[in-house]
């Protein structure tokens, strides 16, 4: 499936801006990246197996959580990082 890369984490992936992941789950889609793109994970997910606060991710449009969501093989993922500071 096609995963959007937010400008932050090109650097792990070769300045792409989209890249094909396999996965069933979120999750699994992630470890996918991992693998390919090694580090990147760790840059949205923590220790505890749960998102970073400043990182958002989109299936489809529309925002998850929980990293067990299954997917579909037509599913599109949006790896987004939030701003912060004021």
């Amino acid at each position: 499936m096609k995963v959007l890369i937010p400008t932050p984490l090109r650097s792990y992936t070769r300045q792409k801006r989209l890249v094909e992941a396999d996965g069933i789950t979120v999750g699994a889609v992630l470890a996918d990246l991992d693998r390919q793109f090694p580090g990147i994970r760790f840059r949205m997910v923590d220790e505890h197996d749960r998102m970073r606060r400043h990182m958002r991710l989109f299936v489809n449009g529309e925002q998850v959580f929980d990293l067990s969501r299954p997917l579909k093989a037509a599913d599109e993922i949006a790896i987004v990082q939030a701003l912060s500071g004021g």
